[in-house]
């Protein structure tokens, strides 16, 4: 998919290109939120949060570290966390419910769906979550979200080398923790699916038809570097 001309940059001064940005990119954000959220009300909302974000950081974005789509789930990433933030602060579960914004029933059903589709992700990114946190972070997006090393990279905000160097290290480490998972099956075939095994991502996301690019099958991306 080719980025919009001017990029965010020009999205967000000119309404109609905004419009033409959020359609190709609306899917791919919600997915990404999707997997890594499991209400349908929140991911309606940090999707939309997201889309708002592009408002204020469109200068930010530079296209030769990256498209469109690896920019923006750098932004998500960040919303994501935010949430995670405010959620963990909350006490009273009527101030989450009296701020959500009302759905109808068409998007409340919309939303589901996408869910249940992203349940292996969220899965996998749950198979995870003993990684330390940069390595853990360049996994989720090469394996889970589908992006580049390179594009990881600058989603992140990292040099490529470090990207490679963590993924390295993931990989490894994702293998020793498989060969101790066979008691616990289904934390073994998440952590299949998040290594690219059988049953692994094929296009997480992309309804199973994109190219399959777990750990083991990013081997050339990872090269060799110095250390992260």
């Amino acid at each position: 998919m080719d980025d919009i001309r001017g990029g965010p940059t020009a999205a967000a001064r000119d309404p109609q290109l905004f419009e033409e940005f959020y359609r190709r990119h609306v899917d791919a954000v919600t997915s990404f939120v999707a997997r890594r959220v499991a209400d349908v009300h929140t991911v309606a909302d940090l999707t939309a949060e997201v889309f708002l974000a592009v408002l204020d950081s469109a200068h930010t974005y530079r296209p030769g570290r990256g498209g469109e789509r690896a920019w923006l789930y750098g932004i998500a990433r960040n919303v994501v966390a935010s949430e995670r933030r405010r959620t963990a602060r909350e006490t009273a579960r009527e101030v989450r419910v009296s701020g959500r914004r009302l759905l109808e029933s068409d998007d409340i059903a919309r939303l589901e769906d996408k869910l249940d589709a992203e349940s292996p992700g969220r899965r996998a990114l749950a198979a995870l979550e003993r990684l330390p946190d940069g390595e853990r972070a360049v996994v989720e997006l090469v394996v889970v979200d589908q992006l580049t090393v390179t594009e990881a990279a600058a989603a992140l905000g990292i040099r490529q080398v470090t990207a490679r160097v963590r993924l390295h290290r993931a990989r490894k480490a994702l293998r020793a923790e498989a060969d101790t998972a066979v008691p616990d099956r289904q934390r073994g075939t998440a952590l299949s699916y998040a290594m690219g095994g059988a049953g692994g991502p094929g296009g997480v996301g992309r309804g199973g038809n994109g190219p399959a690019r777990g750990v083991r099958g990013v081997r050339g991306a990872e090269g060799s570097g110095g250390e992260a």
